[in-house]
């Protein structure tokens, strides 16, 4: 079977039965996820170099945009520079390469990482994860500071879920309140993906966004003191833990050239 098909029929068998309507639904965004794990040293400034001024121009030129870049303040393995890429369909990301490979000015500003040698490589490995956006959130937003170039942090959390059935109740229940929960505590709510291709499946991700880590900690205490949420957890299809069977989170910061 072809990538191609394979995509669609991954993204058919996991999305499908879960629906949420609206009259006019807008059209979802695709996401990929990547991480570049690096050594401290030459290589992290190497690539570096390379996301600032060959792939961010080259994705944006593709009409890929604002493309994210993160290191992690808390969390593990590092260092490790985390790439966002939004595109309006699967079919850009996954032939992203292709294009690139076709593109003069693109080859000319990586021609330094892409020529690494194995002695003194780029970067240790990259992992990649294919999203699709929540019906209920289908592009992702820019915090305000993004566009005033202000301090900013990051929060990336990740549900695993014990089978296709519960991932699919936590996702719904995002779509039950949980984002007018998030917007009545203060949250900049940038993006949420549930997982088509990648590691420990099924599997959702998002990212918040706050000022500073102080806010971060008022608005979660906000959040869980929302009556709204006092009776969405207390629905039993929703219970935290039958639906999900681990959390991952991470504290990201911008890099200096994220567009995010």
């Amino acid at each position: 079977m072809r990538r191609r098909g394979f995509l669609a029929s991954a993204a058919a068998s996991i999305m499908a039965p879960v629906c949420f309507k609206a009259a006019e639904p807008a059209a979802r965004e695709y996401y990929e996820f990547r991480k570049y794990k690096l050594r401290s040293g030459p290589q992290q400034k190497l690539t570096d170099r390379y996301l600032a001024e060959a792939l961010i121009p080259a994705l944006n030129r593709l009409g890929m945009k604002p493309v994210g870049v993160f290191t992690v303040d808390l969390g593990p393995e590092t260092p490790t520079l985390y790439v966002l890429i939004p595109g309006a369909s699967a079919d850009l990301l996954i032939n992203t390469q292709a294009r690139l490979a076709t593109d003069d000015e693109y080859q000319k500003a990586a021609e330094t990482f892409l020529n690494a040698p194995a002695a003194q490589p780029a970067f240790e490995t990259i992992e990649s994860s294919l999203m699709i956006a929540f019906e209920g959130w289908p592009k992702l937003v820019l915090p305000p500071a993004t566009a005033a170039k202000s301090s900013r942090v990051f929060q990336l959390r990740t549900y695993e879920s014990p089978s296709i059935r519960d991932h699919r109740r936590k996702v719904e229940m995002f779509h039950s309140g949980e984002f007018e929960i998030f917007r009545r505590a203060g949250f900049w709510q940038v993006f949420y993906g549930d997982t088509l291709i990648g590691e420990r499946l099924p599997n959702l991700t998002y990212m918040l966004g706050f000022p500073d880590l102080s806010e971060m900690n008022a608005k979660w205490n906000a959040f869980r003191a929302d009556p709204e949420w006092k009776r969405l957890t207390a629905t039993p299809k929703f219970s935290f833990e039958s639906i999900v069977t681990n959390v991952e989170n991470l504290i990201l910061n911008p890099t200096s050239y994220s567009q995010v």
